[in-house]
């Protein structure tokens, strides 16, 4: 009787509210394994005797791929339906799994990194789709449709980052109880339990555009669009080139933390920084002023914390958990502003495509992050890595002094 009276509620929302909380259920799954591997992979093979910089290579081809798949994912969700490329996200990450169920022997570096080269593929074709999807359910008739807008936006984003902070501490979690062949093999029977969901219920042709569009039309040809995506590109380099792998090892090598205890960490901070996105909305709404004032003023914001914990004892982890904390604060008002911006500024017939060039320029931050996280911290520590973080948030915040200065909506 209780599933049949949530059904019936169910049915009773507006299509449009339906579809959303459809596409959201996707999105957290997706995100909840995306985590868990990410946090299985550095700390299995850390634990292997991989170097920092190797374990930051394991992760080229899916950050590298997600550049890539950005472009084409966004003009293919305008030619296919936003649906298709949804489900082919789901799909994809669950062959990357597959592959990693392999004996332990099998698991070389060329071996893992295809694997993450189709994780990335498929975690960007799924974020893609569900960013896009929200502006196009959005009522249009709405009164109010910006402030709803981003609403909607900041939800699925910080809801997005709750989860992944959630697999980061499910990934350490299942390492220690059932290893890392036995967490793949979970993660991918539940994934496999959502897709066929989504293939039953996702409407179809979802966001795709009546006109089969060209595939040079994915380049934006806004300078909004093109402004806000190196700001974007910029702002993801800051966070992962600390965050991603050097902050992990340091806390594994340095402090002795245990597996768990390091994947615990990671998730409250993902777990917070998901909370903090949701009442973005509100907190933005302090700062008066345009697309511009706003942007650049939570920038700075965040600009000073990375120097100022590169000037602390990092020995003292009290001190270095609460920058992260901190850090987690602003960088979440900062990401989701610029997510409700770039959909804000997006065409309203294409979405996908610009939505899509945006996150390509995401994708190349987390890429270049990434990299310089393994690097920097092998050669020269993690104080190194917080004095890039805080040059590349200066240099994101004189990037949006070229956005636009009309109004937006807060």
């Amino acid at each position: 009787m209780p599933d049949a009276r949530l059904a019936s509620r169910l049915k009773a929302l507006p299509f449009e509210v339906r579809q959303y909380l459809l596409i959201t259920g996707n999105y957290w799954a997706f995100t909840l394994t995306d985590g868990a591997l990410r946090m299985l992979v550095v700390l299995h093979f850390h634990q292997l005797g991989y170097s920092p910089l190797e374990v930051a290579m394991l992760f080229l081809f899916y950050e590298a791929f997600g550049v890539v798949t950005n472009l084409v994912g966004g003009w293919l969700g305008a030619r296919l339906g936003l649906n298709r490329t949804m489900n082919v996200g789901l799909g994809l990450q669950i062959v990357a799994l597959a592959m990693l169920m392999v004996p332990a022997a099998a698991l070389t570096v060329p071996w893992v990194m295809a694997a993450q080269a189709l994780s990335g593929i498929a975690k960007d074709l799924n974020k893609m789709s569900a960013k896009s999807a929200v502006k196009v359910l959005v009522p249009k008739e709405s009164a109010s449709a910006q402030s709803a807008l981003y609403r909607w936006v900041a939800i699925l984003t910080g809801s997005k980052n709750a989860l992944k902070g959630a697999g980061f501490f499910l990934g350490g979690l299942l390492l220690t109880l059932i290893g890392f062949r036995g967490a793949v093999i979970a993660m991918a029977v539940m994934l496999a339990g959502v897709l066929a969901l989504s293939l039953v219920r996702l409407k179809a042709d979802l966001g795709r555009q009546k006109h089969k569009p060209k595939f040079s039309e994915a380049f934006s040809k806004s300078r909004a669009v093109n402004v806000l995506s190196a700001a974007r590109l910029c702002l993801f380099a800051a966070r992962d080139v600390w965050f991603v792998v050097a902050l992990p090892v340091f806390l594994y090598d340095q402090h002795g933390w245990s597996h768990w205890t390091v994947g615990g960490l990671l998730a409250i901070w993902v777990i917070g920084y998901g909370g903090v996105q949701t009442q973005a909305p509100r907190l933005t709404g302090l700062i008066h002023g345009g697309a511009r004032a706003v942007t650049v003023f939570w920038a700075l914001a965040l600009a000073g914390l990375p120097a100022l914990l590169a000037l602390l004892p990092l020995e003292a982890v009290g001190w270095l958990v609460a920058g992260l904390l901190a850090f987690g604060v602003l960088f979440a008002i900062n990401s989701s502003w610029h997510s409700y911006l770039i959909v804000h500024f997006a065409r309203a017939d294409g979405v996908s495509m610009d939505v899509g060039f945006y996150y390509m320029a995401n994708a190349m931050g987390r890429l270049a992050g990434t990299v310089l996280s393994g690097w920097l911290y092998q050669f020269y520590g993690l104080a190194a890595c917080l004095w890039v973080s805080a040059a590349l948030v200066a240099a994101s915040a004189a990037m949006a002094l070229a956005l636009p200065r009309q109004a937006a909506a807060h």
